[in-house]
């Protein structure tokens, strides 16, 4: 999973260096945290939220299909 955010977000942004995704466990969820430069946040959320939604859908389907839990936190 981490990877898929890693190469979603790296997609959008303008500098791939500064995109950085750490894993972390919380009871039987995994947490994936998005970090992004300051000039890309605006990208990777999108209008309204779209882009992150679509994100944490695309994620949400690929943990489902592996029977697992993860959400996407999206941090500067």
């Amino acid at each position: 999973m981490k990877e898929l955010v890693e190469v979603i977000a790296k997609a959008l942004v303008d500098d791939p260096e500064g995109v950085t995704v750490t894993e972390r466990q919380e009871g039987k969820t995994t947490v994936l945290e998005l970090h992004v430069a300051d000039g890309d946040m605006g990208k990777v959320i999108g209008k309204q939220g779209r882009i992150a939604k679509s994100i944490r859908a695309v994620v949400k389907a690929a943990a489902t299909k592996e029977n697992k839990r993860v959400v996407v936190d999206i941090t500067q």
